[in-house]
């Protein structure tokens, strides 16, 4: 082989990697072990965590995952990470595909779903590329600054290595600026417009006119969602968004150091062969009886990759599985539960923070649900210092130097009292 490729020994297949980075000595590591040793070595390395309280949200949200959801999606049925392309042997597979794609769509009030991407700032870059390819003679999309800063950040990465030009719609009064939106939107280049529904700041954004003014000069509106949140907040549809995306960690799935997630997206039916990654629709077979298969296959490895409208082509389909089956258990009236829970706890937690005196409102005036932003009178980093040694994850700062927190339906009166005793002692 090495003869084939033309170089003398493996050391040159690692020429390029500098010398200081490479191993010259035998690793260092542990003898054999038992499997009880096993498991206790590593239940000791677990054991160093530390259990901290989440009162953090930031696109990553501690919701209660019922005991169900994992337990169904450790069944044989649906343990395959392989695109289902032989319908005949993948009916479990692609059947809750096309119950969660089904179940996207209601929350999204659009009338397609893929059947899910990565995570949410992926499929808000994914987002940028359609609005693009749904669009003729544009060149530009425009980012609202009240985007999470993770989610920008990737879809700058996207654009760049695209070239895709980026515009950026500014902040005002905690949301996305309507008159300069409709100021940007003047230049007749602007394909699409990515917004947020419920923003970094954690308010629920009022998107009134904007559709009209974004299809009026022949772009398309993308509305990022946190898809708990559409059980109570206007759906994308209801604004006239022509695309949703977001992440789907918030329904079910638990936060696990980052991942893995799901990205959703749905789109109106005009936009459904521009929209990247999988999709099963429904069929009946030689029989009459009803079943499912991959549809619209008119993308990524199927036609030339300089010609597709995306390259994503396998996902996490696992997670999907994990929303389908926490959507099931919970239904509407469950998720309206969560957000209530959610949002009681969230506005005691506010009132009592102001109350200390060492906090101030930075936007008092606009709606939130569980999530918000405070101005605290002292350091950001000692606070959040403090709160890590007492036991709670809080208090992350924001590029303008405030501090956010968030609840969920698993924090309780006591977690937020306690919380609320630790920041009144700075």
């Amino acid at each position: 082989m090495l003869d084939r490729i033309g170089v003398a020994s493996l050391d040159d297949l690692y020429a390029d990697v500098p010398e200081k980075y490479r191993l010259r000595e035998s690793p260092d590591l542990p003898g054999s072990m038992s499997e009880e040793e096993i498991r206790d070595f590593f239940q000791g390395l677990d054991s160093r965590n530390a259990r901290l309280k989440v009162f953090a949200g930031a696109g990553a949200y501690d919701h209660y995952t019922p005991s169900v959801v994992p337990y169904i999606a450790s069944r044989s049925e649906f343990l395959t990470a392989y695109t289902p392309y032989q319908a005949e042997i993948s009916q479990g597979t692609l059947r809750y595909i096309f119950e969660y794609q089904t179940m996207i769509c209601n929350l999204t009030g659009l009338d397609a779903s893929n059947a899910s991407l990565y995570d949410g700032p992926t499929a808000a870059a994914e987002a940028m590329k359609m609005a693009l390819a749904c669009t003729r003679k544009k060149s530009r999309v425009l980012l609202s600054r009240t985007l999470l800063p993770n989610v920008v950040a990737v879809v700058e990465t996207y654009a760049r290595f695209h070239g895709v030009e980026l515009g950026y719609v500014p902040e005002e009064g905690g949301q996305t600026s309507r008159e300069a939106l409709v100021e940007a939107l003047l230049s007749g280049d602007v394909a699409g417009v990515i917004v947020p529904s419920v923003n970094r700041f954690g308010i629920i954004e009022d998107h009134g006119g904007f559709a009209d003014a974004i299809h009026a000069e022949g772009g398309v509106l993308i509305e990022y969602c946190d898809p708990s949140t559409l059980a109570v907040v206007k759906s994308p549809a209801e604004w006239g968004a022509d695309i949703a995306v977001g992440d789907g960690q918030s329904l079910g799935i638990p936060l696990s150091w980052g991942g893995p997630y799901v990205g959703i997206m749905a789109c109106k039916t005009e936009f459904l062969r521009k929209m990247p990654g999988r999709i099963v629709g429904q069929t009946v077979d030689a029989d009459g009886k009803r079943c499912y298969v991959l549809t619209l296959q008119a993308r990524e490895q199927h036609i030339r990759r300089e010609k597709a409208t995306s390259n994503i082509c396998s996902n996490e389909s696992l997670m999907a599985l994990y929303v389908t089956v926490y959507l099931s258990v919970m239904g509407l009236e469950g998720l309206r539960e969560v957000n209530r829970l959610s949002a009681d706890g969230a506005h005691y937690l506010k009132a009592e923070l102001l109350k200390t005196g060492r906090f101030e409102d930075v936007y008092p005036d606009r709606p939130f649900l569980k999530e918000f932003v405070l101005r605290y009178k002292g350091d950001n980093a000692e606070l959040q210092k403090r709160l890590c040694e007492g036991g709670f994850f809080a208090a992350l700062a924001t590029e303008e130097g405030y501090v956010s927190f968030c609840v969920t339906e698993r924090r309780t009166k006591a977690e937020i009292d306690r919380l609320v005793a630790i920041a009144r002692e700075g």
